[in-house]
């Protein structure tokens, strides 16, 4: 008889709907659910909220993860290159890294949308944006392209 010992299991993580760390970002409100800590940091999941008529940051490409975007309720507007897709609830969009892309909340009704990055390295772009809002500094492109620059990705061309 072979008798296991569960103490040598990983820890699992659950998430209730109103744990995580939340991150405002302007018009956003972003919670984090996984930051890699649970996974060996090969993968980060995030809840976003994003208001009404929500810009979205400068296209850009990931050099270092890939990105993935699943639509829970209302629509966002993905730009990929030149092409423009309204994502609806239901749609996932996977965005490999070198990819462009940006998005954007462009209708009168808000949007959530679940994120992934693999591995979990985008985290930290979102921890410190949190934390240039805060500063009351203005979020211009070029201030989001220095943070963007810390984690392997650069606006694209």
């Amino acid at each position: 008889m072979t008798i296991h010992d569960h103490r040598d299991d990983p820890a699992v993580s659950v998430v209730g709907p109103d744990d995580g760390e939340v991150l405002v970002l302007g018009t956003t409100r972003m919670r984090v659910l996984e930051d890699g800590r649970t996974t060996g940091h090969r993968l980060g999941v995030a809840e976003s909220v994003l208001a009404p008529h929500t810009p979205g940051p400068p296209q850009h490409r990931h050099a270092g993860h890939d990105e993935g975007f699943y639509v829970v309720s209302g629509s966002v507007r993905f730009t990929v290159g030149e092409d423009e897709h309204d994502a609806t609830a239901g749609t996932l969009v996977m965005v490999p890294a070198g990819a462009p892309h940006t998005f954007a909340k462009v209708t009168d009704a808000p949007a959530v949308m679940l994120s992934t990055f693999t591995p979990d390295l985008y985290v930290g772009y979102f921890r410190e944006l949190r934390d240039l809002y805060a500063s009351g500094e203005p979020m211009t492109p070029g201030a989001n392209a220095e943070v963007m620059s810390r984690y392997a990705t650069e606006p694209a061309s």
